[in-house]
């Protein structure tokens, strides 16, 4: 559970703080980068088939056809400190996703809780930084899309918590991103290199090319060392070798901690702290519609 001071932080700045209700952290190195920084092709092709969820009354679409997405900076949304990475860069998202059907998304369950929920949030391609400094306030209309319906959803505290959200249109812009073909008898193993791409703390696209699996034992999750956050939760984490999802990023360590007046990230060795939870994609595979 969350405590009790990062509680009352969310609950006073973000909109959908059950979005927020598992933390994460940083492991070892911070190796978040923008997609600016990132110079890998298959990396840049899997960020362009992920999302953002924003909350559609955050949002509206100005007279050029171009959504604009209201967002505080991650300073004045969570109360970082002004040294903290990406302080100064908006927090419009609660949760991310994968495209991973031409009308799929995949995300975390507790992203989204019920019908009600979901028609309540737009899915938003492209919401990051491509030039340094730039930074995301606006997307075309045609990159954001709805909810038509919940597929399956599940949301165990020790187990698989993921949700397949049928969209309200096809996307031809974007290409569904592949799911790694895994059953309970050929899972990842110990050390297996780990890519996972999503928005911390609801801000712009980061990639972590920099995890790896600790522990794959756990029924329908394994355990890694992703340097995620709130608003990772329901962020693809891909085969770092073959660019497939291996799983959702759902559970973790807490992410921030106070200091002399605002808040920093948590540091933790790389095979430290409790590590971070991932709904292995084993468990989406059945529900595939």
């Amino acid at each position: 559970m969350k405590s009790a001071i990062i509680a009352v932080l969310a609950i006073c700045s973000l909109t959908n703080t059950s979005a927020f209700a598992s933390e994460k952290v940083i492991y070892g190195i911070d190796n978040r980068k923008d997609l600016f920084e990132v110079t890998n092709p298959m990396h840049l092709k899997l960020a362009d088939s992920t999302v953002a969820l924003v909350r559609r009354n955050d949002m509206t679409q100005n007279s050029s056809g171009m959504i604009r997405i209201f967002a505080g900076t991650l300073e004045q949304a969570m109360g970082v400190c002004k040294k903290e990475r990406f302080s100064d860069q908006p927090s419009g998202g609660f949760c991310s996703g994968s495209l991973i059907g031409k009308g799929l998304i995949l995300t975390a369950g507790h992203c989204i809780t019920s019908m009600s929920d979901c028609q309540s949030t737009s899915f938003v391609f492209g919401y990051a930084v491509n030039k340094k400094g730039t930074y995301p306030s606006e997307v075309p209309s045609q990159d954001v899309v709805g909810c038509k319906n919940i597929v399956y959803r599940v949301q165990e505290g020790k187990g698989a918590d993921f949700a397949i959200i049928e969209i309200d249109r096809e996307i031809t812009q974007h290409e569904p991103l592949k799911l790694a073909n895994r059953t309970t008898k050929n899972e990842l193993k110990r050390g297996d290199k780990l890519l996972m791409i999503g928005h911390p703390s609801g801000i712009p696209t980061k990639i972590d090319d920099g995890a790896s699996v600790r522990d794959p034992s756990p029924k329908g999750y394994l355990v890694a060392n992703t340097d995620s956050y709130g608003g990772n939760s329901g962020s693809a984490v891909f085969n770092l070798a073959t660019g497939e999802i291996e799983g959702v990023l759902v559970r973790g360590e807490t992410d921030f901690v106070y200091q002399n007046g605002c808040y920093v990230s948590n540091v933790c060795d790389e095979n430290g702290c409790r590590g971070e939870d991932i709904t292995k994609i084993s468990s989406v595979l059945p529900k595939m519609p």
